[in-house]
């Protein structure tokens, strides 16, 4: 089966209650590529965008981030 990274945008606004918007400004990452990011419409992520959304939130472990799926899977539901 083919793997598919996901990247846990939900999950980490809801873990460190803010918004996508707060999470954009922080990060400074674009509110339009997180929002495309968390609904699953963005096929790709940059390295600096993930370093960027991991010194915002304080994150050492990109797993933390981003996770590794089989493609049909549907664990992670925006």
């Amino acid at each position: 089966m083919r793997k598919k990274v996901v990247v846990k945008i939900p999950e980490l606004i809801k873990a460190h209650n803010i918004s996508l918007r707060e999470l954009s400004r922080i990060s400074d990452v674009r509110h339009a590529a997180l929002s495309e990011l968390a609904n699953g419409k963005r096929e790709s992520i940059s390295f600096s965008h993930i370093e960027r959304i991991a010194e915002a939130l304080n994150i050492s472990d990109i797993r933390e981030i981003i996770e590794l799926m089989d493609e049909g899977e549907g664990a992670h539901i925006p």
